[in-house]
C-alpha cells in the first residue's frame, strides 16, 4: 500500500519537463507540454481538413468533418440557447480540447486535466467569458444591478458566486479525472492484466468525454443565465 501511495502521489504531481532560462528560470510543466502537443495536433488536422474546401460537390472527407463539427456545435448550441450563438465556437473548442486532454493518457502522457492549474485556468476563462457575456447583453449598469436581484440583501451572496462558480467548475473536472486515475491504479495493483485495459477504455474515452461535456454544459448554462 505504501508503494501504491507513493506511485499515486508521483503521478499526481505535475513534473517539470524543462526550464526556460529567463527571469531566473521559468519551469514548464508536463501538462503545458501536452497541451502544446494537443494544440499542434488540432492545428495540423485543421490545415489538412480545410484544404480544398468546396461549396458544390464536396468530397467524403469534407462531408465527414462538417458532420462532426456540426454535431459538436449543436451539442453546445442546445445548452447555450439561441441568444448565445456568438459563444458556440469557443465552447466547442473547449469541448474538443478537454475531450482530447482526457484521453491522452492512453498514449503514455499524463492528462493535462489532472493538473489543477489547468482546470483552474479553464474555469477562470469560462467565468470571465460568462461575465463578459452578461455585460455585453445587459450593459455595465444592468450587470451591476443584477447582483442586487431579487433583493438587495442577497448582494454579498451573488458576489460570492463569482468565486464559487469557477471553483466548482475547476474542482469538479479535476476531481473526476483524478478519481478515475486513482481507481485505475487501484485496479492495476489488484488485477494487473486484461481488466485494466477494459476499464482504461471506459475511463479514458467514455468518462473522459462525459467530463468534457459536463464542463462545457455547465459553462453554457451559466452563459445562458447571464444573457437571458
Amino acid at each position: 500500500m505504501g508503494n501504491l501511495s507513493e506511485r499515486l502521489i508521483e503521478e499526481m504531481n505535475a513534473e517539470t519537463v524543462f526550464t526556460i532560462p529567463v527571469f531566473g528560470g521559468i519551469e514548464v510543466a508536463e501538462s503545458v507540454v501536452v497541451t502544446w502537443i494537443i494544440i499542434a495536433l488540432l492545428l495540423v488536422l485543421s490545415l489538412i481538413f480545410t484544404r480544398n474546401l468546396k461549396v458544390e460537390n464536396p468530397g467524403k472527407m469534407q462531408l465527414g468533418v462538417e458532420t462532426v463539427v456540426t454535431m459538436l456545435q449543436n451539442i453546445v448550441r442546445g445548452s447555450v440557447g439561441e441568444h448565445g450563438e456568438r459563444y458556440v465556437p469557443y465552447l466547442t473548442t473547449v469541448l474538443i480540447y478537454i475531450g482530447l486532454a482526457n484521453i491522452f493518457g492512453i498514449f503514455g502522457f499524463k492528462p493535462p486535466t489532472k493538473d489543477m492549474n489547468v482546470t483552474a485556468a479553464l474555469a477562470i476563462m469560462s467565468i470571465i467569458l460568462i461575465q463578459a457575456a452578461a455585460i455585453h447583453s445587459k450593459g455595465t449598469k444592468g450587470w451591476l444591478k443584477n447582483f442586487a436581484e431579487p433583493v438587495a440583501i442577497v448582494t454579498p451572496i451573488n458576489i460570492l458566486e463569482l468565486v464559487i462558480r469557477p471553483l466548482s467548475l475547476c474542482m469538479r473536472l479535476f476531481g473526476n479525472v483524478l478519481g478515475a486515475f486513482v481507481v485505475m491504479k487501484l485496479i492495476e495493483s489488484v488485477v494487473p492484466v486484461i481488466v485494466p485495459t477494459v476499464f482504461g477504455l471506459y475511463f479514458d474515452f467514455f468518462d473522459g468525454f462525459i467530463q468534457a461535456y459536463i464542463f462545457v454544459f455547465l459553462s453554457s448554462l451559466f452563459i445562458r443565465e447571464a444573457i437571458e
